[in-house]
């Protein structure tokens, strides 16, 4: 999340007014992220009792065209049980509203706070919700290829360029050029598919406690590989971000935490040292790109490519981690 366009007071309270959700009351900018503007919202509610909501516009990356396999997909998995927000419809029933040439969204906001440090319990409970989502939207029916998949590391490659990575550090471009051909060559084609978050890092999550009470954020959710998601979910939450070490008690427990929900094949559990390879590919280049090209004005925070990058080594020079 992020705020790239500014919108003023009367243009947002306008906007609000478009749905049944009482009267503007505040909208502050959400700083975390890179790829949307985000306000948190609040409103006088529908009865009067203030409401809070997440409004989101939609800069790069997500084409408006696919916003409703997004917002649709929100409303399969709230109605299946799973802890998303759902999707707030405008006064005309649509998903989204046009402001200019952006669209715009409103969807529930779900109380929790995201760790940056997670406990053993809440990473369990991160890997039962997951596969709990991947049950629930197996039978959802759209489709979305993955934005985010093999040809799109390639060109996010070839648009930092060798110099551009170098910039970022020395080792990087190296890296590029040596995992990412290898990574791609090896990718496996017959694994369990369903609809996957592809981004459940977790300032994702939302917790009280060691209870998930909110999986946000699905705007690179794709049709892809269950256990590449599995993949992901361990890179973004079992490593000491400190230290950069694994946290071998995380990584059971996320593991463990899935399993009990939705065992992983022994196919699955075999690939895992290459999909998370991929995994750490895919952000380290997603954020190396945005780190050389966010705008200086930007109220973004920009990630560090880097400790993703030392991940994939990890993962490629020690493939007994998910033994």
């Amino acid at each position: 999340m992020a705020v790239y366009t500014q919108l003023g007071a009367e243009a947002m309270a306008a906007l609000i007014a478009t749905y049944d959700v009482g009267t503007l009351v505040s909208a502050k900018g959400i700083a975390e992220g890179v790829s949307n503007s985000n306000w948190l919202i609040e409103t006088t509610g529908r009865t009067g009792t203030a409401t809070r909501y997440i409004l989101t516009m939609y800069e790069f990356r997500i084409d408006i065209a696919e916003l409703p396999y997004f917002l649709t997909l929100l409303d399969h998995l709230a109605a299946h049980g799973c802890p998303v927000p759902r999707t707030i419809h405008n006064a005309q029933g649509a998903l989204y509203t046009m402001v200019g040439d952006k669209a715009v969204a409103l969807i529930e906001f779900l109380p929790g706070v995201s760790v940056s440090v997670p406990t053993v319990g809440q990473a369990r409970a991160a890997g039962a919700e997951l596969a709990r989502l991947h049950r629930a939207a197996s039978d959802f029916p759209a489709h979305r290829a993955n934005g985010m998949g093999i040809a799109e590391w390639h060109r996010l490659a070839q648009a930092c360029g060798p110099d551009g990575l170098a910039a970022i550090d020395p080792t990087l471009a190296a890296l590029v050029a040596q995992d990412l051909p290898r990574i791609a060559a090896a990718w496996p084609t017959d694994l369990p598919r369903t609809v996957i978050h592809a981004d459940l890092f977790p300032d994702n999550v939302l917790v009280l406690g060691d209870r998930i009470t909110g999986l946000i954020d699905f705007y690179f959710a794709c049709n892809d590989i269950a256990a590449y998601d599995v993949a992901i979910t361990h890179l973004a939450w079992c490593w000491d971000t400190r230290t950069g070490a694994l946290r071998d008690d995380l990584s059971r427990a996320l593991l463990a935490g899935y399993a009990a929900e939705r065992p992983l094949s022994a196919a699955e559990r075999a690939a895992l040292p290459l999909l998370a390879q991929a995994a750490a590919m895919r952000f380290v280049l997603s954020r190396a790109y945005d780190w050389l090209n966010t705008p200086a004005d930007a109220l973004v925070t920009r990630k560090d490519p880097l400790p993703l990058a030392e991940r994939l080594r990890l993962y490629r020079d020690n493939p007994g981690i998910f033994a």
